[in-house]
């Protein structure tokens, strides 16, 4: 083989590093001249992977942009694959064709990097244009800036009112067509304040909220609430009064929501209505430069962010800093390695100091968790060439050009109130991190991507630069800049012109690719549960559930099913019931980031009427915001026990799994997982919005994957069973009447001795009823059977653990232990049911049947209406009826639902 030129297949940061980045895929014996010496690869390297050009000893660095990302543990010679074990780990996961090095050649030890105050000077901002710029935006009084966009925004102050948003932001969205200065309605929701005790995250939740209520993009804003959880709308409006936000400036509405559902939505569409003239009545209009303000982040990284992407954005960001402008970089531990970088040129030393104090403190809480934060990088960073922390943040720094001083240190979504550059704490969770910096006043999103992120966010336009000409080429339609032309050949400079030109001409007004998508997601910085490292220990020893079924002893209950059997479909991935009582198509995200593809999916197959004739009843998407940018361990044990809980619910008849493509639980994750198993992978599809071509490519796809798992002739509902031979999940929150807690553990009993199944979470109020207990007579202590998201492998009473008390979570759990259908007991508002499996809702508590009869499937009362055998016979019909789809519960159909995996104990954003 005749050597190559090495400028044909590598590229080299900066001059004086040691390692290389491969251009291409270069096979294995691929013979190359560096320096006028000829060398040879002795092993085959991915696009993007890095192989050494010079002579490393033991203990040396790996260099890349001068700054190390590694130590050799053995001599490297050039042209040596270099390679860690995590990255060795992550290709064995993947479906490689080539032999991969048997051991690594360097391990990521560096050492922390530590300030030297004596040496340290003073940077340098950036001189202002003498003549700045302007863009047409809407200007916003009070000091709230000038707005690229004029939305209408319906938010949910916590997770339990995001069913409620989303609901009344598809009933009026279209109206927005006919006002042309009002650029959407949308709905704003996240996946915190669900539980019920305080959160650790509350001030930055209220922070966060509060700076979306007031940013400049929002015309207008309804907060709705129940006024019963941890965090509600007065909380947040004494929280935006006392931190000085400009309120009185926005106009806007906190609806507490205390009647029924359609009745809660009535008025919700009511106050939007009488926005839409106001509203529309703001008008664009020139203003100056300095009024925007960009969020810069990046998201499935490759190796080329640092040499493309990311120093694409940072000139624009020093173009705008020019212009009066700021700029807000962010993502706290994914600058472990380049804070020699960020800190060459900083305002003062105080500055510093407050920048490498939040990353000490990152450090400290992930600790505190049983993890590190150079966990961070996910799978498809290391596959594109990232193989650790490191590595990850000395391209992601890029997004600050060395000329730019970093001016001001804040935290997670505290207002930019200077012009400038501006660091801000947060995990390098992409979701995450943007809310911070959108509460933070960013009016404009520079999402920067090697693998090709879709992310978009509801009210701020998103520009997505992807890094490489090839993989723009792929995604075209999905990406806006195509950073990769300066690899090809463009000057930077020339580059940045353009990219600034296309920023200002979007910042007035042009829709952005993703706001053409039609498709956007929040999500919050999300709780944390430890405060100290003080139990660890004590939680990593918990035992695991054996997941045997409880004995219970009740005396004169009712047997049987009454009149009739269960009308069912015979299916083989029944669980413990070998029946479903629906059959469903199933979409799962394996990730945040693909999640509102797969809702889009659903919603459009069903527009169709995919269904029709193909045995199944409708097309179902599990939207979620976990999969990436979390730790890994308990965490991910959950997520992926809960996420095959699903794939094997036996109501599910066909379901394809849609990853993003460089996410951390990825398709090729779940293939190992199911392998593992014993599941056959031929059960499921498979599609990749980033490798299978994009939005528009993947949604073609995922159909054709379903019409040939369920082509048009579908099968019958099955004979009668009999029996109630299915799952019952049973909820009660907030407590339970004496007589109903004997009512439903009469039902239970029922159930169970027809053969089914009942599964009551940990946290439920039932297990807390004396009532209950003395009843069921249980004849064990009730401790969990199951483990959160574990499906029940044999029939009788179980409880599943549940690590938090945030309702969406437990449904979500109970989901994937194979329920078919839901009961709960609600004191208070009703709750938002899980999108595949129905959930009834009931009270005997005479306050929630005042406020919500028009929601609750059935209210009991007091004297003969609450005997305890008629109630257990009354809900048990109610059940069947359900189970045979002759009974739709109110909130299940109306789409007040959600879905949300629990993150445990340990688990938290990296």
């Amino acid at each position: 083989m005749s050597a190559v030129d090495f400028h044909e297949i590598g590229r080299i940061p900066a001059e004086g590093d040691n390692a290389a980045i491969a251009t291409r895929r270069l096979e294995a014996g691929t013979a190359f001249v560096y320096n006028d010496r000829a060398y040879r690869l002795p092993h085959t390297l991915l696009e993007g992977h890095r192989f050494a050009i010079a002579d490393i000893a033991v203990g040396d660095p790996l260099l890349s942009w001068g700054l190390p990302f590694g130590k050799a543990v053995r001599p490297i010679a050039p042209g040596e694959y270099l390679c860690n074990s995590g990255i060795l780990e992550a290709l064995r996961q993947r479906s490689i064709d080539f032999t991969l090095p048997g051991e690594p050649n360097f391990e990521d030890r560096l050492e922390p990097h530590e300030l030297d105050e004596a040496a340290f000077r003073p940077g340098r901002q950036v001189e202002l244009h003498a003549q700045p710029g302007t863009f047409q935006g809407y200007p916003r009084p009070g000091g709230r800036g000038a707005g690229t966009r004029n939305d209408i925004v319906i938010l949910g102050t916590t997770s339990l009112t995001g069913g409620y948003a989303r609901v009344l932001e598809a009933r009026l969205k279209t109206l927005a067509a006919d006002y042309p200065n009002i650029d959407g309605i949308v709905s704003v929701t996240h996946t915190e304040g669900g539980g019920a005790e305080r959160p650790n995250n509350l001030e930055f939740l209220l922070r966060t909220l509060s700076g979306f209520v007031v940013h400049p993009n929002i015309g207008a804003v309804l907060a709705v609430d129940f006024g019963t959880e941890v965090v509600t709308n007065a909380m947040l409006e004494d929280y935006l009064n006392e931190h000085g936000y400009p309120l009185e400036h926005v106009p806007h509405r906190f609806l507490t929501i205390e009647s029924d559902f359609p009745t809660a939505l009535e008025a919700g569409e009511r106050i939007v209505r009488d926005w839409l003239e106001p509203v529309n009545g703001i008008e664009q209009s020139a203003q100056p430069l300095s009024e925007l303000k960009i969020a810069l982040q990046c998201g499935g990284s490759d190796a080329f962010s640092g040499v493309a992407g990311n120093p694409l954005a940072g000139w624009v960001a020093k173009e705008l800093i020019k212009h009066g402008g700021s700029a807000n970089l962010a993502e706290t531990d994914e600058l472990i390695g380049a804070e020699p970088y960020i800190l060459d040129n900083t305002r003062d030393l105080e500055t510093a100091r407050r920048f490498l104090d939040k990353i000490a403190v990152f450090k400290e809480r992930v600790s505190w968790h049983g993890h590190s934060a150079e966990g961070n990088p996910s799978g498809g960073n290391k596959f594109r060439g990232l193989y650790n922390i490191f590595i990850k943040s000395i391209g992601a720094a890029r997004k600050k050009d060395p000329e730019v001083r970093l001016d001001y240190v804040i935290d997670y979504g505290e207002r930019m109130t200077k012009p400038g550059y501006y660091f801000m704490d947060s995990p390098g969770n992409d979701l995450e991190s943007i809310a911070g910096q959108v509460a933070s006043g960013a009016n404009m999103i520079f999402f920067i991507t090697g693998n090709g992120s879709v992310t978009n966010f509801p009210f701020v336009p998103t520009i997505k630069f992807v890094t490489t000409t090839g993989r723009f080429d792929l995604l075209s339609k999905d990406m806006d800049v195509n950073a990769g032309r300066y690899q090809d050949g463009t000057p930077m400079d020339e580059l940045g012109r353009e990219t600034f030109e296309y920023t200002c001409r979007v910042a007035s007004g042009l829709r952005s690719v993703g706001e053409r998508a039609g498709h956007s997601q929040v999500s919050i910085w999300r709780d944390w549960r430890q405060t100290d490292g003080s139990r660890l220990e004590e939680l990593r020893r918990r035992p695991v559930p054996d997941g045997a079924a409880i004995p219970i002893a009740v005396d004169g209950t009712t047997d049987g099913t009454g009149d009739g059997g269960l009308p069912a479909w015979p299916t083989a991935s029944g669980g413990v019931t070998g029946v479903a009582i629906d059959r469903v198509a199933l979409v799962v995200p394996t990730s945040l980031c693909a999640a509102q593809i797969a809702r889009k999916t659903a919603e459009e197959l069903n527009g169709k009427g995919f269904a029709e004739g193909r045995g199944i009843s409708r097309v179902v998407a599990l939207v979620h915001t976990e999969g990436c940018g979390v730790s890994g361990g308990d965490n991910e044990e959950h997520f992926t026990r809960t996420m095959i809980g699903h794939l094997l619910h036996p109501m599910v008849k066909e379901a394809v799994l849609l990853e993003h493509g460089c996410e951390k639980i990825h398709n090729d994750a779940m293939r190992n997982l199911l392998r593992e198993r014993g599941i056959p992978l031929d059960r499921f599809g498979w599609a990749s919005v980033q490798l299978d071509g994009g939005i528009d490519s993947v949604l073609e796809k995922v159909e054709s994957l379903l019409a040939g798992l369920l082509p048009v002739d579908g099968l019958p509902r099955g004979e009668e069973d009999g029996a109630v031979a299915f799952s019952l999940g049973l909820l009660a929150v907030r407590g339970v009447p004496d007589d109903m807690a004997r009512a439903l553990a009469r039902l239970t009993a029922a159930v169970v001795r027809s053969g089914g199944t009942v599964v009551v979470p940990e946290n439920a109020a039932l297990l807390a009823s004396e009532a209950f207990l003395q009843t069921l007579r249980p004849g064990r202590e009730l401790r969990p059977s199951l483990d959160y998201g574990q499906p029940a492998a044999e029939p009788g009473l179980h409880v599943m653990a549940t690590p938090t008390t945030h309702v969406v979570e437990t449904i979500t759990g109970l989901g994937g232990t194979g329920v078919q259908v839901m009961l709960a007991h609600v004191t208070g508002p009703p709750l938002q049911a899980h999108p595949m499996i129905p959930l009834v809702q009931i009270t005997a508590d005479a306050n929630t049947a005042r406020k919500f009869h028009r929601d609750l499937d059935r209210v009991f009362g007091e004297g003969a209406d609450a005997e305890e055998t008629a109630v257990s016979e009354a809900l048990l019909r109610l059940i069947l009826d359900t189970a045979s789809c002759t009974y739709a519960p109110k909130l299940w159909a109306e789409g007040n639902i959600d879905f949300q995996f629990t993150r445990g104990l340990l688990g938290l954003s990296l």
